[in-house]
């Protein structure tokens, strides 16, 4: 009996003791833990274990070795594949920082401290930002402590060491390219219009290259890009990313010494392996009358375009209509196109372009026909009284009426300076065509067909 009282005794005694070491022993803290990785370059992230799964497997098996401290691992990942360590614009490096500073994250751990910056400035920043949050940075393969000067001293050198690394495998891939530049090699970007890509060199496209050749020649004709660029995005041309051939993209084609068979290396060029699209003759011309300033070019194109509806006629949406031309078949086709369809395609225009000889005779046959109306002709004489015009009414009869007879004896110049006289605005709608005439117009025109005979002299 004595026996067993004591053994009683002594499990009680233990248990007494065990229940004061747990109410003694802390709580283990929970110690949540966010993978992050990055890889520079694309490449291998489409195989099945790629450089992302590796750095991720070895900082997990090493969260999971500090179980024992309340290590766990969360559940969201932060992979960044394909982006450079010298920036961080990095769509999963913005989640982790963000869920840092909302407080869901205790620790952050990274295969190398390079995977999480190259730039001894930008690291710096982000180191002090965990801190701040009360976050701590782990790397797997380097152990240092950042609590004591020492162990800053050592990641402040290892972050150096990092973005001495990147810098010098930038300034060997910028050697690689400009030497590779000076033997003529493609060394990759947007391919030009006219070439396709195969095994890392350009090739003619022939049909497209046929289209280049004449966007050149048809620029020697013109002699301007803006009525060049007017065309073909009236014809809805494209390069082969699907930009339309505006101004901006028509400049740089011509000016791309890739077409005359030359690799260019910051503004030095060298003979390209390639073949050239455009012989240097057509390059030539092309240059030299580039060389000429826009001003007195866009004077000779209008010299070469004669529009006698030039800055009157605006299309259905209250949009102007600009004149510019093109050749098919040996035989120049002029026509007016509207600047809607010319900005925003054909499909936002109901009346996209019109043929500008038939538009010039329809005009002029309407203001034949407005001239000889009593309405304009008593209009045209009392607005000639209001301006202090000695001019009798038969007088202003008489000068109108006559206007059919001189008006084919007219150059055209002389033609559309008459009708930038005459008519204030034409407005072209799908079923109809609408011209207004300005009476101060009409009464300058009288006292040059009535009184001066200004226009006879011309026509002379």
């Amino acid at each position: 009996m004595i026996t067993q009282s004591r053994s009683k005794q002594a499990r009680k005694t233990i248990n007494t003791i065990a229940r004061k070491r747990a109410d003694q022993a802390p709580l283990m803290r929970k110690l949540r833990c966010a993978v992050y990785t990055r890889k520079s370059s694309e490449e291998g992230l489409d195989m099945d274990f790629n450089s992302l799964d590796a750095q991720k497997e070895s900082c997990e098996a090493y969260i999971s070795s500090q179980k024992a401290e309340g290590w766990v691992p969360v559940a969201d990942h932060y992979d960044d594949g394909g982006f450079s360590g010298g920036t961080l614009e990095r769509p999963a490096l913005k989640r982790l920082l963000a869920d840092v500073t909302t407080g869901k994250i205790d620790v952050i751990v990274v295969y190398k401290i390079d995977r999480l910056s190259r730039s001894m400035l930008d690291f710096l920043n982000l180191v002090e930002l965990f801190e701040r949050h009360g976050a701590t940075f782990v790397s797997v393969t380097q152990s240092f402590n950042t609590k004591d000067a020492m162990g800053r001293m050592a990641l402040n050198i290892l972050v150096t060491f990092a973005q001495f690394e990147r810098e010098l495998i930038g300034e060997r891939i910028r050697d690689k390219v400009a030497a590779s530049r000076k033997r003529g090699k493609w060394m990759g970007g947007w391919t030009p219009l006219g070439y396709e890509v195969r095994d890392r060199k350009l090739l003619i496209h022939e049909p497209d290259a046929e289209r280049v050749r004449a966007i050149f020649r048809r620029f020697v004709q013109l002699k301007s890009a803006t009525l060049l660029a007017r065309e073909l995005i009236a014809a809805n041309e494209r390069n082969r990313y699907g930009h339309l051939l505006d101004k901006g993209v028509l400049y740089k084609l011509l000016n791309n010494r890739v077409y005359v068979g030359e690799a260019v290396h910051k503004g030095t060029s060298y003979p390209g392996e390639h073949q050239p699209i455009i012989d240097k003759k057509l390059w030539d011309e092309v240059h030299t009358i580039l060389k000429v300033s826009p001003r007195k070019r866009a004077g000779y194109a209008r010299a070469q375009t004669p529009a006698l509806l030039r800055g009157r006629l605006f299309g259905p949406d209250g949009a102007a209509m600009s004149p510019t031309h093109t050749r098919k078949a040996g035989r120049l086709y002029r026509y007016y196109v509207s600047q809607t369809a010319m900005k925003r395609g054909g499909s936002d225009c109901s009346v996209r372009q019109a043929p500008a000889a038939e538009l010039g005779k329809i005009v002029i046959d309407q203001i034949r026909t407005l001239l000889q109306s009593p309405e304009i002709i008593v209009q045209t004489w009392r607005a000639a009284h209001k301006q202090g015009r000695q001019i009798s009414e038969s007088d202003v009869r008489r000068a109108l009426l006559g206007f059919d007879d001189v008006w084919s004896e007219l150059f055209p110049a002389e033609q559309a300076r008459i009708v930038e006289l005459l008519v204030e605005r034409i407005d072209l709608h799908p079923d109809r065509l609408e011209v207004t005439l300005t009476i101060d117009g009409l009464t300058s025109l009288c006292i040059e067909l009535g009184a001066t005979d200004v226009v006879q002299q011309a026509a002379e």
